[in-house]
């Protein structure tokens, strides 16, 4: 079977690490797995040494965006994880808010500008209607991409225009959403067969306040607690939510829903995530070896249910 990683997107680094990660765990159940980075030659492998099964370990851009499930599925070779046309759905993060908000779900409110839009209205014009709607401190994010690439909160509105020109270097629209305080949570989905089941859920406590792509990938900069400290109705809202959103939008294998309890107690959706990193500060890991499960045990049973899929 083959791990893919790398590719071409700004999170190609992260990617790496978790293919390598992944692909270690899965030698340990006795797979033979090779590593394949996302690039020019892929399909000519995938022709030629036609693996049995796939595992994405891709993060952002065609790992994401149902890009190389497409490929996958014109070679007919199965693969973990949600299949392409979820994934196109899933990779938009206004979609998915505006699916989440119909279904009855809480996500914080939001508005997604195109980069045209400030240069047709004016772009202070803009942001001070963005202001105004949705108050500040604000978080702004690319629309689409991972790793909180981009992200960041805003607190006054002198920052808000600098801001929106980083977030812009990573994509063409801007997702601005009312800054939600309270616990920062993740909880992965995972499915071998029987259906989708929560882990159990990551508490994010982040050193600097706010979980960016620093925080994230840097050891120390944030403190992770699994299960987190929160009481058992809340615990099961989480679940809920996060099970919903899997099956709302069609996810399949393995997914991660990022989310904040706000002061109230109520669960806001911020995210979800088709391919979840495994880095050795990823939540999926986190959550997986709280389970009292073996990462390399639960892939290996979600590339065995691959392969039954392309059978």
């Amino acid at each position: 079977m083959a791990v893919l990683a790398g590719g071409l997107s700004h999170e190609r680094e992260v990617s790496l690490r978790s293919g390598r990660r992944l692909a270690t765990a899965l030698r340990s159940t006795g797979l033979a797995v090779v590593e394949w980075d996302a690039d020019s030659r892929l399909l000519t492998r995938l022709r030629t040494e036609r693996p049995d099964a796939v595992v994405i370990a891709l993060h952002g851009g065609e790992g994401e965006n149902g890009s190389v499930q497409s490929v996958l599925d014109l070679l007919d070779i199965p693969f973990v994880g949600t299949a392409a046309s979820a994934c196109r759905r899933a990779w938009d993060k206004p979609t998915v808010k505006a699916e989440l908000q119909r279904a009855g779900l809480s996500t914080p409110e939001w508005v997604a500008l195109p980069h045209t839009t400030f240069r047709e209205f004016g772009a202070q014009a803009v942001l001070d209607a963005m202001v105004v709607r949705l108050g500040l401190p604000l978080m702004v994010k690319p629309d689409q991409g991972g790793s909180a690439l981009g992200a960041q909160m805003v607190a006054t509105a002198a920052d808000l225009p600098g801001a929106m020109v980083s977030c812009l270097a990573y994509a063409d629209t801007v997702l601005a959403e009312r800054y939600v305080t309270g616990t920062e949570v993740a909880i992965s989905v995972v499915d071998e067969g029987e259906g989708p089941r929560a882990l159990p859920p990551v508490e994010v406590v982040a050193a600097g306040g706010i979980y960016d792509y620093t925080a994230r990938y840097t050891p120390g900069a944030t403190s992770f607690h699994c299960p987190a400290r929160l009481d058992a109705p809340t615990v099961a809202a989480l679940e809920k939510a996060a099970l919903r959103s899997h099956e709302l939008l069609g996810l399949r294998d393995v997914s991660r829903t990022d989310a904040v309890v706000d002061i109230d107690g109520r669960v806001q959706i911020l995210e979800v995530n088709v391919s979840p990193g495994l880095t050795e500060t990823s939540l999926l890991p986190t959550a997986v070896a709280a389970a009292g499960i073996d990462l390399g045990t639960l892939y290996a049973s979600l590339v065995h249910r691959a392969v039954q899929r392309g059978r």
